[in-house]
């Protein structure tokens, strides 16, 4: 949730002292400033008013002058991944979240996106099918690294973890490896430690889990590498652990509208007419949260499709849960997605 701001809001013509007094009490590192409708001018950092001390402002000297007009700002629907990925690319370690007028409704942190508290969890992201839905896009790049809005899927995910305080993510890689490795080296670019599943034969969704170096103390989070997904992680973990489950799967609605009017018939009568009726699934969202103890049951260096994993489970009378997950949750890994999701999709 976006930090406590109303410590680092000030007016416009109010004096470097408000500033300064403003930064000391909020302790966030940065000052908004407002005008009288309190619509957001501009923005202050310590920085900014110790370059307005040098160049022969006062105390009280008002902060018009010395004001950031033009900064990056957030709406409330911008993910976290979003906002990391802004301020890594911009350098910034706030930023302001603003309402349609341009008021403030809250402030992001690069503390608070980071996560105040690393979680001792570990995430694996399949990410070494060859994506043959996709060619040939997929014949230059692997399915993961490509683009969407100007970022890599795969880089996407890792961001979307590390917002939500995942601090060790390991790769599953087999196809045109040496482009995702080259990428994300050893994760440090990305506020994270990477490290690499190699398979040297293609091992399915689930085999790449008996590569793990070590087993973790805590579950496990294991996603597709091909999702573009907001779902909340601590959300997810804390289902897990409240409903005691071995495996949680993460499940998604899939709706379908049937194009015509459905009949339904007594021999040659017609009893019921239902004009364009729409289905609901829950799908496999391709998201898992794992209990250490179950990877001793994937074998080693197989083609192994995690869903066998879950199958066992219940035959051993094992609870599974199903997670639901509301959030923004397109799978990328078919090419009308893939439009869809790069806004290219033909008009209906």
């Amino acid at each position: 949730m976006p930090v406590d701001f109303d410590k680092c809001r000030i007016r416009e013509g109010e004096p470097l002292r408000r500033a300064l007094q403003s930064l000391d009490a909020s302790a966030l590192g940065i000052v908004v400033v407002e005008d009288e409708a309190h619509r957001v001018v501009g923005t202050l950092t310590d920085g900014d008013i110790r370059r307005a001390f040098l160049k022969g402002a006062q105390i009280e000297t008002p902060v018009d002058a010395f004001i950031k007009r033009t900064f990056r700002s957030a709406n409330a629907t911008t993910s976290r991944a979003e906002v990391l990925d802004v301020m890594q690319g911009r350098a910034l370690s706030q930023i302001p979240i603003l309402d349609a007028d341009g008021r403030m409704i809250g402030l992001h942190t690069l503390h608070q996106i980071l996560g105040a508290t690393p979680r001792p969890n570990w995430a694996v992201i399949m990410a070494g099918g060859r994506g043959e839905r996709l060619r040939p896009l997929t014949d230059v790049i692997p399915k993961p690294m490509i683009r969407v809005a100007g970022r890599p899927i795969l880089e996407r995910i890792v961001l979307h973890l590390v917002g939500f305080g995942i601090p060790r993510i390991f790769l599953s890689v087999n196809y045109k490896a040496d482009l995702i490795e080259a990428h994300f080296g050893d994760g440090s670019a990305f506020g994270c430690a990477i490290e690499y599943l190699r398979e040297t034969t293609p091992l399915g969704t689930g085999g790449a889990l008996s590569l793990l170096p070590e087993r973790p103390a805590h579950p496990l989070l294991v996603l597709n590498g091909d999702l573009l997904t907001q779902f909340d992680v601590g959300n997810l973990l804390t289902f897990h652990a409240r409903g005691g489950y071995r495996v949680t799967i993460g499940v998604h609605e899939y709706t379908h509208t049937v194009p015509y009017g459905v009949l339904e018939l007594d021999g040659d009568r017609v009893i019921r007419i239902e004009e364009k009726p729409c289905a609901a699934w829950q799908t496999n969202a391709g998201i898992y949260c794992l209990d250490p103890g179950t990877l001793a049951r994937v074998p080693p260096q197989s083609n192994f499709p995690l869903t066998a994993l879950l199958e066992d489970c219940l035959e051993r009378g094992e609870a599974v849960g199903a997670f639901h997950v509301e959030e923004e949750w397109v799978d990328v890994g078919r090419k009308a997605e893939l439009d869809r999701a790069r806004g290219t999709a033909p008009q209906a």
